[in-house]
């Protein structure tokens, strides 16, 4: 059976990623229930680094200049942390992957988008504490995901002019 995909539709653009429900069911199933749910809808990405990623899906950036966009997370708290070790998928472009705190079990609704290969993010690279599982990447679009990357930001890497989450659609494979 094929993994569905999730299709994001934003003001600059939409694009699609493959979700890996097969590899990643909890982190996967976390994210495709709050799409399903409207809870990214109308959010903003609030942080954008050139060459790195952006990040998405914290509820406070429903208000683009909200001083908290960036410190929250989904109304049901956090999940535990997903490192299947016969499955090791690697930060590379136009991966999706979990956000965290750094703590153990901290990933919730946030996560972020590759635009460069991160390999020190990676939860089986021993070199690094960063410990961010990827769940997914962007099938078609990538051409949206480099706009939205090279958007001029401001203080704290937020976008000068906001850029919106209009409706993330989940597709059934």
């Amino acid at each position: 059976m094929a993994n569905p995909t999730a299709t994001f539709e934003t003001t600059l653009g939409s694009f699609t990623a493959e979700l890996y429900m097969d590899k990643m069911p909890i982190t996967a199933g976390n994210f495709i229930s709050l799409a399903r749910s409207g809870f990214y809808d109308g959010l903003h990405f609030h942080r954008v680094i050139k060459n790195f990623m952006l990040q998405f899906g914290c509820p406070f950036s429903k208000d683009p200049n909200s001083p908290r966009a960036g410190t929250g997370g989904p109304p049901h708290g956090t999940i535990q942390d997903e490192f299947p070790p016969e499955h090791k998928l690697s930060n590379e472009p136009g991966t999706l992957s979990m956000a965290n705190t750094g703590r153990p079990n901290s990933g919730g609704s946030q996560f972020f988008v590759n635009t460069v290969h991160n390999s020190y993010l990676d939860w089986f690279n021993t070199s690094t504490p960063s410990k961010h599982p990827v769940f997914g990447k962007v099938i078609s679009g990538m051409d949206v995901v480099n706009t939205i990357g090279n958007t001029r930001t401001g203080q704290g890497d937020r976008p000068v002019t906001p850029v919106m989450m209009i409706k993330i659609t989940i597709n059934e494979a």
